[in-house]
């Protein structure tokens, strides 16, 4: 843990960075979709946080499971984190989803699978997210 707390400032200065290089692109650099005009930067907002969010969600059940084996309470820490984050992406992702969908559906919300398989592991983490508040 003594590490972590020297390396803090350098991830969260790249971060930083990183963060903002992807907004100067998105905005400033990307050209416009000829159909969808500029809702179509949108999706470079979009797709990287619904790709994190099935990540996070995977690497939180990895976790999870590596505690369960080995009672580490890195791990706990770890899965409790991922839990929060991926909670947060996973909103991310409908909101953001709902801003591209409204202009191009006509609605914000459409039952079709993937949606509705999304909004579903948003209720996971909320749940998941309740049980580890009980636990505490």
């Amino acid at each position: 843990m003594s590490k972590t707390k020297s390396y803090y400032p350098i991830l969260i200065g790249f971060w930083l960075f990183l963060t903002a290089m992807a907004i100067y692109f998105t905005f400033w650099v990307a050209p416009l979709d000829f159909q969808q005009g500029g809702n179509s930067r949108i999706l470079y907002v979009h797709v990287p946080v619904a790709w994190m969010s099935i990540l996070v969600y995977l690497v939180t059940a990895i976790s999870t499971f590596l505690f369960l084996l080995t009672k580490h309470p890195l791990f706990l820490r770890s899965s409790g984190t991922g839990i929060e984050i991926g909670a947060l992406f996973t909103l991310f992702t409908l909101v953001t989803g709902g801003f591209w969908g409204r202009p191009m559906w006509g609605t914000f919300w459409v039952w079709d699978a993937r949606l509705t398989s999304v909004f579903i592991s948003l209720l996971i983490y909320f749940g998941s997210l309740c049980f580890q508040k009980l636990s505490v």
